[in-house]
């Protein structure tokens, strides 16, 4: 069965994206039907971020969040680009460009967040954090179709050391923000009201100077494309690390808060490392 997995990846990528999020959607129930770990995990980070309101449409939207994947990641990149019809907030980034900055794209698990690395990419370099996917078969797909337009830094001292290198050099850096982090590379800092470990990372690339910017790309309506959008912080970054980091998280729930319905609600967030201590709660 698992030899079947990069034909099905690859089968996929070739369909139209209106298909795919139709799909996706159907896939996205199938799992909420289907897995009572998910069904929960879902349900109770939905409720403590107190938007249920968002919960039936956030349950299919989670499904378009895996179905689109094999197209972004393996499609030619003039085509990928083109799923973006809208962009609000590009004037930031080429406001970064005039300084010289380099650029911290801070996306989370909001809607399409693979799309923001892969138009920005098209038209100058971008590096992106990379943690190995456990899944065996995936691995040369990720690395031979997001690798084609992305430079990938491991999640590791050397990755480290390259996102620094990309930022002082006026290059940009992706990451996904809220992904739980390995044991020592943390914090436990509220997100949600919630006790969640925090990567310090985003926090430490912020030092070089570069410009940090939140990003997602707002999935439109019938497969239509995407609506890349670009906010700045609320206000700089001040404190130590660990208020550096807990300002970070408070910028990403209002980020999620505009659009909850597309965010991955499933995604285990508050997950105890393995090795690390939980949270005194």
């Amino acid at each position: 069965m698992p030899s079947l997995f990069p034909i099905v990846f690859k089968a996929l990528a070739r369909l139209p994206l209106p298909l795919l999020h139709n799909l996706g959607a159907l896939a996205g129930w199938a799992a909420w039907l289907l897995s009572p770990t998910y069904r929960r995990n879902f349900s109770r980070h939905i409720e403590q971020a107190a938007m249920m309101g968002a919960k039936t449409a956030a349950i299919a939207e989670a499904g378009k969040t895996l179905l689109e994947l094999p197209r972004i990641w393996l499609r030619p990149q003039n085509e990928v680009i083109e799923s973006v019809v809208r962009i609000s907030g590009w004037e930031l980034v080429e406001k970064a460009w005039s300084a010289g900055r380099g650029i911290l794209f801070l996306t989370p698990h909001l809607g399409c967040f693979e799309i923001t690395a892969q138009y920005y990419a098209a038209k100058k370099p971008m590096t992106v954090l990379y943690r190995r996917s456990k899944q065996d078969w995936l691995t040369p797909l990720i690395e031979q179709g997001r690798g084609a337009n992305l430079k990938l830094a491991p999640a590791d001292l050397s990755g480290v050391r390259r996102l620094l290198k990309a930022l002082k050099s006026g290059e940009a850096v992706g990451m996904l923000p809220d992904q739980v982090p390995g044991n020592g590379e943390g914090a436990w800092l509220p997100f949600f009201g919630r006790p969640a470990y925090t990567m310090t990372l985003a926090a430490r690339l912020a030092e070089t100077g570069a410009t940090v910017l939140l990003a997602y790309g707002e999935r439109l309506h019938y497969g239509a494309g995407y609506h890349l959008k670009l906010f700045p912080l609320s206000a700089p970054l001040a404190g130590d690390l660990m208020q550096r980091a807990a300002q970070l998280n408070r910028e990403l729930e209002t980020l999620i808060r505009l659009c909850p319905e597309q965010y991955l609600w499933g995604y285990n967030r508050y997950k105890v490392p393995a090795g690390a201590e939980p949270p005194n709660l």
